[in-house]
């Protein structure tokens, strides 16, 4: 599902950036439910949270918020009401580039619920799902410790030994491959695999190999 990182994790508040939304292209292709047409939370796409993303925009002449129509209010031009407007973080993230990583997503952004509802009515729900609304900083993590599930992992991942070096791929994931000039954005400290612990399995870990995680140490 969209979110990719699982409750184990260490790092230091200072090492988080409370200042990038999701820039628009990321929003227009969040995943939809072909039976709603509305975004749906349990599909992976840029929107996700445990994805590694880039700079798009960060021109701090601007306000920092800027306003404007946004179709996701609904319908913004009843007459005489005066404007209704939007607020929106001005510096944006991208899908990752390998060559210039930034960080590493903690909330994932969404529009609805997996019911179709508007999150936007319903703040509870969005805290509950771990995430903000389009427009809304997304924290993003540039060191620590994190546990990536089997979603936001290359397979080589998977293969690697303790200590091998992490790399980004276009897709955002984490990945042991260097191609050309990528950034090493981690090391790899364990794997693990949620649906094999014990006799007492994690419930949600999913069936077959999707279970599957590593344990992260990021350095961006």
């Amino acid at each position: 599902m969209a979110i990719r990182l699982l409750p184990f994790r260490q790092y230091n508040e200072h090492d988080v950036i409370n200042l990038f939304r999701a820039n628009d292209t990321i929003i227009g292709a969040i995943p939809t439910d072909a039976a709603s047409g509305v975004a749906a939370p349990n599909r992976n796409g840029q929107h996700d949270n445990g994805l590694i993303v880039s700079i798009d925009s960060a021109d701090f002449t601007k306000e920092p918020v800027e306003y404007g129509t946004e179709a996701y209010l609904g319908k913004t031009d009843y007459p005489h009401i005066g404007r209704n407007q939007y607020p929106k973080a001005t510096p944006t993230f991208k899908q990752c580039v390998i060559t210039a990583p930034f960080g590493v997503t903690l909330r994932q952004t969404l529009t609805h619920d997996e019911n179709g509802e508007k999150l936007l009515y319903y703040p509870q729900k969005a805290l509950e799902l771990n995430a903000v609304f389009p427009g809304q900083a997304v924290p993003i993590l540039t060191r620590g410790l994190i546990t990536v599930s089997k979603a936001g992992l290359d397979d080589n991942v998977l293969n690697a030994n303790p200590g091998a070096a992490l790399y980004a791929n276009a897709s955002g994931k984490f990945t042991t491959t260097s191609s050309g000039s990528a950034v090493q954005v981690g090391v790899l400290i364990g794997l693990g695999d949620r649906s094999a612990v014990g006799t007492n399995p994690d419930y949600f870990s999913g069936d077959g190999d999707t279970g599957d995680y590593a344990v992260i140490k990021l350095g961006l």
